[in-house]
């Protein structure tokens, strides 16, 4: 590997000078796809409830359920069903 030149206008601090050679490449992405991306904070009384990520999701999707149950059946138009009875 080539030895690395300081840049004319390099205007960073060299504490910010970092090697990106040691890098690795997609190394949090498998852990990424099997827990999720998507992150919400609860706050400390409502993180006391759930003890893990499982039971915050089964206690949404009770939720969920009750919000369609009570919503009930969406109703359809009844004009629609009179026009089509008049032809």
């Amino acid at each position: 590997m080539k030895p690395r030149l300081p840049a004319e206008d390099d205007d960073l601090r060299p504490e910010y000078d970092f090697d990106f050679s040691k890098g690795e490449r997609g190394r949090y992405f498998k852990r990424l796809l099997k827990e999720g991306g998507n992150i919400a904070v609860l706050e400390p009384d409502v993180a006391k409830a759930f003890p893990d990520s499982a039971s915050v999701n089964k206690a949404l999707r009770a939720l969920v359920e009750v919000a369609r149950a009570a919503a009930g059946p969406s109703r359809r138009s009844t004009r629609t069903a009179r026009v089509r009875s008049a032809e």
